[in-house]
């Protein structure tokens, strides 16, 4: 693929992930997406055939850059301990910084299944970010520090104090700003999870 073509197909992905986090995947039409970047139809179909084939690229899309930033992580010297913090800091921030990647997987993602359902089965579109979760996981059982579990029960406890905070936060309830409970929420996690 062309540099100029790689471009353009990723401003369709950041506005297609706009559109779809702000206004539902249902709401929002090709033509909608197409009129935003000032494009015809047509050649956005160059790009994408369809609007779940676009959907699923977004969350590939999402799932890769938070998943590059778990693995910066990874690569540290760091304790479990640590790496949780950095963790729960980097998806706040990003929460912060780039709500409609977050929005877009509790929203979209997690709402529509049957969009997702052929091309996406399992966790196959969320594997970058997953792959580097198990590696965390494994790496900080190995090391004696999280005690052995299931993955899927140690996912879902991490999972869910992020998940539940982001949500908290975009529907107006926490009463300080996210990056105030990166402490408290990084702690709960480290000791719900611990040897």
């Amino acid at each position: 693929m062309t540099d100029k073509k790689a471009l353009k197909r990723e401003s369709i992905i950041q506005a297609a992930l706009q559109l779809f986090s702000s206004n539902g995947f249902h709401k929002t039409t090709i033509p909608d997406i197409a009129a935003k970047l000032g494009m015809s139809v047509g050649n956005l179909y160059n790009y994408f055939s369809s609007k779940d084939i676009l959907a699923q690229e977004i969350i590939k899309y999402t799932s890769e850059v938070l998943g590059e930033k778990i693995r910066e992580v990874n690569m540290l010297d760091v304790s479990a301990k640590e790496k949780i913090h950095k963790i729960v800091e980097i998806y706040f921030s990003m929460a912060q910084e780039k709500p409609e990647m977050i929005e877009y997987f509790l929203r979209v993602y997690l709402s529509n299944r049957e969009v997702f359902s052929d091309g996406c089965e399992g966790m196959v579109c969320v594997s970058g970010f997953i792959t580097e979760i198990m590696i965390f996981f494994d790496d900080a059982v190995s090391s004696g520090e999280l005690r052995n579990q299931d993955f899927f029960s140690a996912f879902g406890l991490f999972m869910g104090y992020l998940g539940g905070m982001v949500f908290l936060k975009g529907e107006g309830v926490l009463p300080k700003d996210i990056s105030y409970y990166i402490d408290d929420i990084s702690r709960n996690i480290y000791y719900a999870l611990k040897a």
